[in-house]
């Protein structure tokens, strides 16, 4: 017997509140999530920041986009972390003996990483004007960046969910997200595309993060956006499909 919408949304909310308060209980992982990359602003903008060329910006509003997209992959490797942690540790065999939707658990875990990124990426924003992060974005401009990081974050948190899904240990479930730590750096995040050497710099200009990178970033500097910004809405849609279709048949087969 099919469960009504009803009831897959109160199993939803339970099982969303059941891994906030699992986040409450380790602020540490939040305050990782935005510490490391405050720290990169720092670093990058007073060490490296005087060496770069970046052409009228000022370093650190051009790699702020880069910072959040770090801050988000701090976040999301927590979600990877407990989804296994449910999955090896008989969580999971409990909440199948019970009427729970199927997709909820999977829903719960996403939607609290989601807060757990967008908070971080708030602090990231409110933090980086004491390093000099000048945003020039009007009040529409902020509404899209806004909309924007949600997807981005519910991309990379249904990532990190395929991660412990796959994964046999919380350690290996992070170690899988490790592209998602990199990748920022072999984009426009902390340099322009067109100074990388070749096969760099192709691997910069074509995967996903660039885009939504450069989305960012003319968002908040008031620059035009092009066809930058419909690029990464559907490297994020594409994405998150796939990885939720694909979390939800290992979760099944498991």
């Amino acid at each position: 017997m099919k469960k009504s919408n009803k009831n897959i949304f109160l199993d939803t909310w339970v099982m969303f509140k059941r891994c906030l308060i699992i986040s409450l209980r380790n602020p540490e992982t939040l305050l990782t999530a935005t510490v490391i990359p405050f720290c990169l602003i720092l670093l990058f903008g007073t060490v490296f920041g005087s060496i770069s060329n970046v052409g009228d910006y000022n370093y650190i509003d051009f790699i702020v986009p880069g910072i959040i997209f770090q801050s988000i992959a701090q976040a999301s490797q927590y979600s990877a972390m407990n989804i296994t942690a449910d999955m090896t540790k008989g969580i999971i065999d409990r909440f199948r003996c019970m009427s729970i939707s199927k997709s909820a658990v999977l829903i719960g875990h996403t939607s609290a990483g989601v807060i757990r990124g967008m908070i971080s990426n708030a602090v990231i924003m409110a933090t980086a004007p004491l390093l000099g992060f000048r945003p020039q974005a009007g009040l529409v401009d902020w509404l899209l960046v806004i909309v924007l990081l949600l997807l981005i974050n519910i991309t990379f948190t249904l990532i990190a969910v395929l991660c412990g899904t796959i994964s046999k240990s919380a350690e290996g479930a992070a170690g899988l997200l490790f592209p998602l730590f990199i990748l920022p750096f072999i984009s426009s995040g902390f340099a322009p595309v067109d100074t990388m050497p070749g096969g760099v710099g192709w691997l910069a200009a074509t995967q996903p993060m660039t885009p939504m990178i450069d989305s960012l970033r003319a968002l908040t500097l008031d620059l035009p956006l092009g066809n930058r910004l419909w690029l990464a809405l559907a490297w994020c849609i594409g994405l998150s499909v796939i990885s939720f279709a694909v979390s939800m048949k290992t979760y099944h087969r498991n």
